[in-house]
């Protein structure tokens, strides 16, 4: 019970996430600048802490997680350049956007968001202090999931009303990660190599998609701050949790 209670809370903490970025669109690119360094810092602070403990208390071998890591990075540059071939002229391409790409991405942290779920559910297969406070970080950085979720819908051209329905299956999708951890359990070896390949994933959106974006026409030292404020951010969120 104490686990869907949290998963509803990630749920508000998504969708409020989301509804800032959408009535803030006109500061997008301050939004997607400290979004950026939330990406990097849930990378660096949260995801590699994961991997190197798992990995040590297991006795992997670690090149596999790095293998899950640039595995999970080409795929999805492959398949973003895969949905945005076309025959656009060169001179016209710099400022054409793709909203299918912002939907893939969108259904791509949705499919993270479940993960999330799926966390606090197995927190609790250990014990319930675990999954309070696995809970707890992901309900701190779920709010910037609904951020990034309407950023990169709206970066993509998509309009404000489909974004609000991805918001919306991304705030849902951590509730059923938790419910689904009733049905099975995941191995630790497994858990190494999908952390491996969602932060691949992680550092190609931030690198390759919302810092560029941010930067592309409001560059400033403001949004350059931003970016280092909301790594500082996710360091201090984790080393509290």
């Amino acid at each position: 019970m104490e686990a869907i209670l949290l998963s509803v809370a990630t749920f508000i903490s998504t969708s409020l996430g989301g509804l800032f970025s959408i009535h803030q669109k006109n500061r997008l690119h301050l939004i997607m600048g400290f979004a950026a360094g939330v990406l990097l810092g849930v990378v660096a602070f949260d995801i590699f802490p994961e991997i190197i403990e798992l990995v040590t208390e297991h006795q992997f071998n670690p090149i596999q997680s790095m293998i899950a890591l640039v595995a999970g990075f080409l795929v999805f540059h492959i398949l973003e350049k895969v949905i945005v071939i076309h025959h656009a002229h060169e001179d016209e391409y710099a400022d054409h956007k793709h909203p299918h790409v912002g939907i893939a991405s969108a259904i791509a942290i949705a499919g993270h968001s479940f993960m999330d779920g799926v966390g606090i559910g197995l927190g609790f297969q250990v014990s319930p202090a675990v999954g309070v406070l696995v809970a707890v970080a992901v309900i701190a950085h779920d709010f910037t999931d609904g951020m990034n979720t309407v950023t990169l819908m709206l970066t993509h051209k998509n309009s404000i009303g489909r974004a609000k329905w991805f918001l919306l299956l991304d705030a849902l999708t951590p509730v059923a990660g938790v419910l689904s951890t009733f049905l099975f359990h995941v191995s630790p070896h497994f858990l190494v190599l999908y952390l491996g390949f969602f932060a691949g994933f992680l550092l190609y959106i931030g690198a390759s998609d919302i810092l560029p974006e941010a930067h592309s026409k409001h560059s400033s030292l403001g949004t350059i701050g931003l970016t280092v404020l909301g790594t500082v951010f996710i360091f201090v969120i984790t080393r509290l949790m």
